[in-house]
């Protein structure tokens, strides 16, 4: 069977109702393969038999369906995709994709939806990647699990006296267990299990040349075209003594089933604070040590200075502008050799386990990419444009071994968009002007576009409206006024460019945000929407008028 695909602009289309209906009459047409359409964008894209349809015949196809006719039809060059059985060796594919998390499963099902032959080679990690074995799954259900046992033993209320929380660590454990094999298995595995087109390989893939890898030093594979999706992993320092000690990451973290006496976590990142926040919740003592003068140094200092405090007085201890120098073992205990902030030195002993989260570093260093002259950055990342795109013209990448934000959701775009402009003639772009983000401390802390430093930096002319909780009737009536919310607008046009948002359930508010700073929609026009009363997204309402009135001398209901 030989494929090819046809772009197609449709019009008519009104609504999803239309673009179903042309896929549904497409798909039982002998001959079609496969339909995508999209009725917000007018575009389609259909992959079709060349021995039994011509372009001709999939447009008059089209036509003949309802009220919808083409207006433009662009056939793509060198489209010709062929099915696995007709190759003339069995490790001859469409694509390749090395890796296995959420990049590359997007890709392979943006891929299967095409109808390309696809390869998808993992190692390291099990198939479902970072996110759902070792971070974002396993990471939240604990912070869950330690927030119910904190609110089991603190009140905001007087009238309320909580008598305190029976924690079995154990259970804890072996149900995030549970529930990360659920996940794995049914978003991951289940997802493709009835692909036709896609193979999945446990190896390590190391490049031979551009269109060729070789796994595990045995068997080699060719592509049209190559996508990079392996992910990062856990930075380890070079501290004397550190390897020699014994150390924990997330990975082996969050799957120790008795639970530690103590933990002394290195480095106050969004990784690190999590873990600190759920551990010391769930009854172990925490210590973080910090080189650098706060926790979460990205963010401005009004935020990590609301996230300290609240984290100090829940028992955890912070050490900023300390450094490790050297760690050593004395029985039981960890000796860690500290630079402290005036430059002398002290000693820390750790009874319990030592955590390093200083941050990650892309899975590059073992693909073989000086074989094919592959950019990096600095830090090793791979250099991707807006299209996915690296250096070199068959080659994509996405995910966190990129120079893009590290999120699974970005991740599982860019895996898409480079299956689609790997393949297409209409490329695709990932814009993350107005990218969400969250950190699940408590209180949340989340952001969308940027704060008053990027804003400064870029030299774009700002205003910044800060709204303290105390004036929120949603976290007084709750007791519970920690936060603000942070609205930066550009002065000249209204338009939002940015939010921060640090308050409990904070994490909630931002994506109506980022879909402002989307959309461009103003401070007027948030200040003059209609939100329900004692919502916490309420606050978005009074942070918008803050830029023009003092929200201290207007009655509960007043705009």
């Amino acid at each position: 069977m030989s494929n090819k695909i046809i772009n197609l602009n449709i019009n008519g289309m009104t609504c999803s109702g239309c673009s179903s209906h042309i896929e549904k009459d497409l798909n039982v047409k002998d001959g079609i393969v496969s339909s995508i359409v999209n009725h917000e964008t007018g575009k389609a894209e259909f992959v079709y038999d060349s021995n039994k349809l011509s372009n001709q015949d999939v447009i008059n196809a089209v036509n003949n369906v309802g009220n919808y006719s083409v207006i433009e039809d662009i056939e793509k060059e060198d489209c010709c995709i062929t099915n696995a059985k007709d190759y003339d060796g069995k490790n001859k594919f469409d694509l390749i994709v090395i890796g296995g998390g959420s990049a590359a499963f997007s890709a392979a099902i943006k891929a299967e939806s095409i109808g390309l032959t696809t390869l998808m080679v993992n190692d390291g990690l099990d198939f479902g990647g970072t996110c759902v074995n070792v971070g974002c799954v396993p990471s939240k259900n604990l912070i869950r699990a330690a927030e119910t046992a904190y609110h089991a033993t603190h009140s905001n209320f007087k009238g309320i006296k909580p008598k305190g929380v029976e924690i079995d660590f154990t259970q804890i454990i072996k149900d995030k267990k549970a529930l990360v094999s659920t996940l794995q298995q049914h978003k991951y595995m289940d997802v493709v299990s009835d692909f036709k087109n896609l193979t999945m390989l446990k190896g390590w893939a190391e490049f031979v040349d551009n269109k060729t890898i070789l796994v595990d030093g045995k068997d080699t594979y060719t592509a049209t075209n190559i996508i990079i999706a392996t992910g990062a992993t856990t930075n380890i320092p070079n501290i004397e003594g550190l390897n020699k000690v014994g150390y924990l990451t997330n990975v082996s973290l969050f799957d120790l089933e008795e639970k530690p006496k103590s933990l002394t976590i290195m480095g106050a990142g969004y990784i690190g604070l999590e873990i600190a926040m759920a551990y010391n919740r769930l009854g172990v003592k925490v210590r973080i040590i910090e080189f650098t003068d706060r926790p979460l140094r990205s963010q401005t200092n009004d935020i990590t200075d609301v996230l300290e405090a609240q984290m100090k007085g829940e028992g955890i201890e912070i050490l900023p502008n300390f450094r490790a120098i050297k760690f050593e073992k004395d029985g039981d205990n960890t000796i860690i050799h500290c630079k402290c902030p005036d430059g002398s030195t002290t000693q820390i002993i750790e009874e319990g386990l030592i955590v390093v989260a200083i941050g990650t570093k892309p899975n590059t260093s073992k693909l073989g990419l000086e074989n094919i002259d592959l950019n990096l950055t600095d830090k090793g990342h791979i250099l991707v444009n807006k299209k996915m795109e690296t250096n070199i013209p068959n080659i994509y990448a996405a995910g966190d071994v990129t120079n893009t934000p590290p999120f699974v959701y970005t991740a599982a775009k860019e895996g898409s968009t480079a299956v689609n402009n790997a393949f297409s003639l209409s490329k695709n772009r990932v814009d993350y002007t107005s990218l969400p983000w969250v950190v699940f401390t408590d209180p949340q802390i989340a952001g969308a576009g940027m704060d008053e430093v990027e804003a400064e930096k870029s030299g774009i002319p700002f205003e910044v409206s800060k709204l303290d909780l105390i004036h929120v009737p949603r976290a007084l009536a709750a007791q519970d006024t920690r936060g603000f919310i942070k609205l930066i607008r550009n002065t000249e046009t209204d338009k939002l460019i940015g939010a921060r948002v640090i308050a409990p359930e904070g994490g909630e508010l931002i994506q109506q945000l980022s879909m402002a700073i989307k959309f461009g929609i103003t401070v007027k026009d948030l200040a003059e929407s209609f939100y329900p009363y004692l919502t916490l997204g309420e606050g978005i309402k009074l942070a918008a008028i803050t830029f023009g009135k003092d929200v201290s001398k207007l009655s509960c209901c007043a705009s």
